[in-house]
């Protein structure tokens, strides 16, 4: 099989490969044409998924450094997380050396549709990206809030709609924006774009006292409590992602789980809905959506912004407390 996308024609091997075993029925598959069987998913529907996606995703993309999750025996068999350009990666795959512990890493870098759909033929189902580009490692432009239903289920999601709500009451107080989007997983994440000025340390330092007073004021159902024992039913405010070569879904990817759900973008509005689940869309029935993005449709997505005004709103806020 194979996949032109502007001036590269891009081969699928084993197209026919399934890595879903199963897919959601009665959805619309990745072509437009209607399913209605509980059909597998296979490596074709990924990548013709990914080639017609990567309009949505690829300013998500471009510049920054990957961790591929693939799955070569599809997600009934073992899936691994790859940071490392394999060797036989074709040279027009761009690639980012950055550094790491006890050396450097050399890392796959998406700056176009060719890629996205190379990286689908070698079964990445996911995509995760870096919250900083390559450019500037070291200084973030996104940070983020990892929001998963308390307990070990995913249960009532309505604990994760209002903690995201609040979230961005106290955003808007700080004045900075935000966006939202359901991971594809188990819960929500949101996100402050930011200006690349700032570094590792004071973003994640930043990122724990906005918890922290997040968590001060709604003690009973939130808590930035690490050990799951000691949360005691409440939902846990994580940001520990904000630290230099963490990763983060990427918006509109897969993810390797049953029913092949996918990360979706967000508007504030629809946090408000009872039916969202972090598993809402799936890549059968996300196609009308990647008609509309609600961070980017309707006027310009949110600049990045500086965490210095906001570090002394928000030390003002804790000096209060």
């Amino acid at each position: 099989m194979k996949i032109r996308t502007g001036r590269r024609t891009v081969e699928i091997s084993r197209p026919g490969k399934v890595l879903f075993p199963t897919g959601p029925a009665d959805a619309a598959g990745p072509a437009g044409e209607d399913r209605t069987d509980d059909a597998a998913l296979t490596k074709a529907d990924l990548a013709e998924y990914y080639r017609k996606a990567a309009r949505r995703m690829l300013p998500h993309l471009r510049g920054r450094p990957l961790m591929l999750e693939r799955c070569p025996d599809g997600t009934g068999g073992e899936c691994f997380m790859q940071k490392g350009v394999p060797g036989h990666f074709p040279g027009w795959v761009h690639r980012a050396e950055l550094a790491k512990e006890d050396g450097t890493v050399t890392h796959v870098v998406c700056d176009d549709t060719a890629t996205l759909v190379y990286l689908a033929g070698q079964a990445c189902i996911t995509p995760h990206r870096w919250l900083s580009r390559a450019d500037r490692p070291d200084c973030p432009d996104r940070l983020v809030v990892d929001l998963d239903p308390p307990g070990a289920s995913p249960g009532d999601f309505t604990a994760v709609r209002e903690a995201a709500l609040l979230l961005r009451e106290l955003l808007d107080e700080l004045r900075l924006p935000s966006m939202v989007m359901t991971t594809g997983s188990r819960g929500l994440h949101v996100l402050v774009p930011l200006d690349r000025r700032a570094p590792f340390d004071d973003v994640r330092a930043f990122a724990r006292d906005l918890a922290d007073v997040l968590a001060a004021r709604n003690p009973a159902g939130l808590t930035t409590e690490p050990r799951k024992a000691a949360r005691k039913g409440r939902l846990y405010l994580d940001v520990q992602r904000n630290a230099y070569a963490q990763t983060a879904v990427a918006p509109y990817a897969v993810r390797a789980r049953p029913g092949a759900p996918v990360a979706t973008p967000l508007s504030w509005d629809e946090v408000g809905d009872p039916e969202l689940t972090a598993g809402r869309w799936t890549l059968t029935t996300i196609g009308s959506r990647l008609g509309h993005d609600p961070w980017q449709d309707g006027g310009a997505a949110p600049r990045g912004r500086s965490l210095g005004p906001a570090r002394r709103r928000l030390d003002a806020l804790r000096a209060r407390a």
